[in-house]
């Protein structure tokens, strides 16, 4: 029989099935290396105090801190009674609250002059920030025998907090941490030793017990900066292993004729291309006219001209005797790219028809809701390649679908796909297509290395002529009600322009489980942090029978019919809707240049990337835009920085990076490429942008060298484990 390694032991083993439950539900982690990978998020030092005034609101907090007062409150006319303890750490005050009868051993524990560690949820009560029953553990050592052992189990003189859930508090982790520490001596060393060496790297083992229970500064720092490393390498390896692959396919040359479609389309355009299209449209040229498939990346702001570019690089195709294929995301965005590609290119997208032009090409469209007849001819365009250029949704992955001679593969939104429907689309090629994804989302630089390793980037970064510019502004609902009125004066001074209009909400509305439970009354403040977001169903109501009463309202969700959703839309397009009450689903979608106006209720509960992406749907035409943000939270709390930073720039790069600086690596990752986001404790993508680039260039060598990785066990265990996750998250998406 084989022995399980040390690291692959299940923590039910080790630390009995009620605390490895926990660990698997709340935090994922199943296996003694996973644990030995949930590193701490800080640590605090014996002496030092804990920072309580940048506590983030609404997340699991672990601090450590000195009980200023204690006091006994009674309410409810005598009845009820709450104990208040005021800690501070010379930075801040914090208040916790006891209720009930778990007052009693708070209250004969947390005497004034008692240092502590505290964890719990941290919420506005009162505009102050609290804490509802923590859960602590003493840190003087002459308080109790309890306190003794806590501060005895750390060794060395910082405390590590681990990032924890409400069922499992940082110390408890941490002694789970110290029953699976000697294990930590096993860990195999997936760094070649001569790139470890090199950069005077510590070895892995080492580097596990320094990060979990450090003595020093030092001793973390050296740690950290193990760790990254081998984040950043493996997770480059297995990107580089899929740029490698893709060498070693061959593919069509396609280079377009002189004189041909191209040629012809460039001499109608009305407008001349900005420096950024022509030079992006080198690169995919050039791209394009090499053996092996081309794998770029396109990504611009909403507006900036990527469909152009896009179009340019399907006709070079066509001209090249191939075809060219558009994978959008939804039916409303695949007929709006049909709509507006056959119209800029006039009797160009006429190509069998008559009064279609001499080079001309079909422009045919493939979607799931097309008529038997309708799609019956489209698969005979394809077949035969009557269609240059076929645009479509997931429709064109099925079997039943076979083109003459697959060229380009455009694929719009990128995570909207999973890389496992980019490769199905391509293999319908004799040979392997070319590959061009498109995205509105800006994605820094080294997120782009990260998450889209395997392909080649390149940026369009200045808006076309005669793009307005967008004014955003903050609306305080809760300080400032009178705002709010405001804004919806503003909607209807819109409207009487003969403009259109955007609200979003973050919810649908009318579901069970979304209503407030009934229960004991709350303060208003209480109200604004635990009320469920507004809903688009309740917004919309109250808007037609108050403040936009007279005007015509629609809504739009996810939940409703796909030919509802798009006569919604067609609706809103042809201007016959002022007001469009939605949730995020117009993100992605469709240009209604009319629409000049966006109300965003409850802005707060988005990301940033989400609420720029959002706000590039308004001054789309001539038009100026407007944006308005409107949230309950209070003027301290980070959510409102947040929505001030959105305000204050139109730049989706320089927004990205600060979504990424405040998520970390967050959702951009996590929902870009499956099993990234899981990998990364350590490596701030941001920040880590030296180690990134290094260790893509490192990873580059060692697969060239060694595609196998053969003389590199290790690596490939460890590589072998990032895509099992990878692999796990793919079938989570289904």
């Amino acid at each position: 029989m084989d022995l399980v390694p040390a690291l692959e032991e299940p923590l039910k083993k080790v630390l009995g099935p009620a605390t490895a439950k926990v660990m698997a539900e709340h935090l994922g982690l199943h296996t003694v290396g996973d644990l030995l990978h949930h590193y701490p998020r800080r640590y605090a030092e014996r002496g030092e105090l804990t920072r309580l005034a940048e506590l983030p609101l609404d997340e699991h907090v672990t601090v450590v801190a000195q009980v200023a007062t204690a006091r006994i409150l009674k309410f409810n006319g005598g009845r009820g009674q709450r104990l208040e303890v005021t800690i501070t750490d010379g930075s801040g005050e914090l208040q916790l609250v006891f209720f009930g009868r778990g007052i009693h051993k708070p209250h004969k524990d947390l005497l004034p002059g008692t240092r502590a560690m505290f964890a719990g949820k941290a919420s506005v009560f009162n505009r102050k920030m609290q804490l509802a029953h923590p859960a602590y553990q003493l840190l003087n050592a002459e308080s109790s025998d309890e306190a003794a052992e806590a501060v005895g189990s750390w060794a060395g003189a910082l405390l590590p907090i681990y990032p924890a859930t409400a069922k499992l508090e940082s110390w408890k982790i941490a002694k789970a941490v110290d029953l699976v520490l000697p294990s930590a001596r096993e860990a195999e060393d997936p760094l070649p030793d001569s790139l470890r060496e090199g950069r005077g790297l510590v070895p892995l083992p080492e580097a596990l017990l320094k990060i979990h229970r450090p003595h020093t500064k030092d001793d973390v720092a050296g740690a950290r900066a193990r760790l990254k490393w081998d984040e950043a390498f493996v997770l480059q390896v297995a990107l580089a292993r899929r740029r490698f692959a893709e060498t070693q396919l061959t593919a069509v040359a396609r280079v377009p004729q002189q004189n041909g479609l191209l040629t012809a389309f460039d001499a109608k355009l009305p407008f001349t291309l900005t420096d950024g299209q022509q030079k992006v449209s080198k690169e995919i040229f050039d791209d394009l006219a090499t053996e092996h498939p081309m794998h770029r990346l396109l990504q611009g702001e909403v507006g900036s001209g990527k469909t152009m570019v896009a179009l340019r690089a399907m006709l070079a195709v066509v001209d090249a005797g191939g075809q060219a294929a558009m994978l959008a995301p939804t039916e409303v965005l695949a007929q709006q790219h049909h709509r507006s590609i056959t119209e800029m290119m006039g009797e160009l997208a006429q190509g069998g028809m008559l009064g279609g032009a001499e080079h001309a090409t079909k422009v045919t469209l493939l979607t799931g809701s097309m008529n038997t007849a309708g799609r019956r001819q489209a698969l005979l365009d394809l077949a035969t390649a009557e269609a240059g250029i076929v645009i479509g949704t997931h429709a064109l992955i099925e079997d039943k679908v076979q083109f003459h001679d697959l060229g380009l593969v455009v694929v719009d939104e990128q995570h909207r796909f999973g890389v496992e429907q980019r490769d199905a689309l391509r293999s319908k090629g004799k040979q392997p297509p070319h590959l061009l994804v498109m995205t509105a989302t800006p994605i820094p630089r080294t997120v782009a290395m990260t998450v889209f390793g395997d392909l080649e980037t390149s940026v369009l970064d200045q808006l076309p002529a005669g793009r307005s510019p967008i004014a955003s502004h903050v609306v305080p609902a809760a300080d400032k009600p009178h705002f709010l009125a405001r804004a919806w004066e503003r909607v209807r001074e819109e409207v009487s322009n003969g403009h259109q209009a955007y609200v979003v909400c973050p919810r649908i509305g009318d579901d069970e489980d979304e209503k407030p439970k009934k229960g004991k009354k709350q303060s208003a403040e209480d109200e604004a942090e635990k009320r469920p977001p507004l809903a688009v169903l309740d917004v919309a109501e109250d808007l037609a029978h108050g403040p936009l009463q007279g005007l015509k309202v629609e809504v739009l969700h996810g939940r409703m019919q796909p030919d509802d959703k798009d006569a919604v839309m067609r609706r809103f397009a042809a201007g016959e809707t002022d007001v469009l009450v939605a949730t995020t689903v117009i993100e992605v979608g469709v240009n209604v240049p009319n629409a000049t106006a966006m109300v965003i209720m409850d802005a707060d509960r988005f990301g940033v990337s989400q609420l720029h992406q959002l706000r590039g749907r308004v001054g789309r035409g001539s038009a100026p835009g407007l944006c308005l943000l409107v949230t309950e939270m209070p003027e301290a709390a980070p959510a409102r920085a947040r929505l001030g930073a959105v305000a204050a720039t139109l730049d989706g790069f320089e927004l990205s990076r600060i979504d990424l600086e405040q998520r970390r690596e967050g959702d951009v990752l996590g929902q870009a490429q499956s099993g990234v986001r899981s990998s990364l404790r350590m490596l701030a993508v941001i920040e880590d942008e030296e180690i990134i680039a290094e260790a893509r260039e490192e990873a580059t060598k060692v697969v060239s060298a060694d595609p196998e990785l053969e003389a590199l066990p290790a690596l490939r265990v460890a590589l072998d484990a990032l895509l099992d996750e990878e692999r796990e998250q793919y079938l989570d998406k289904g």
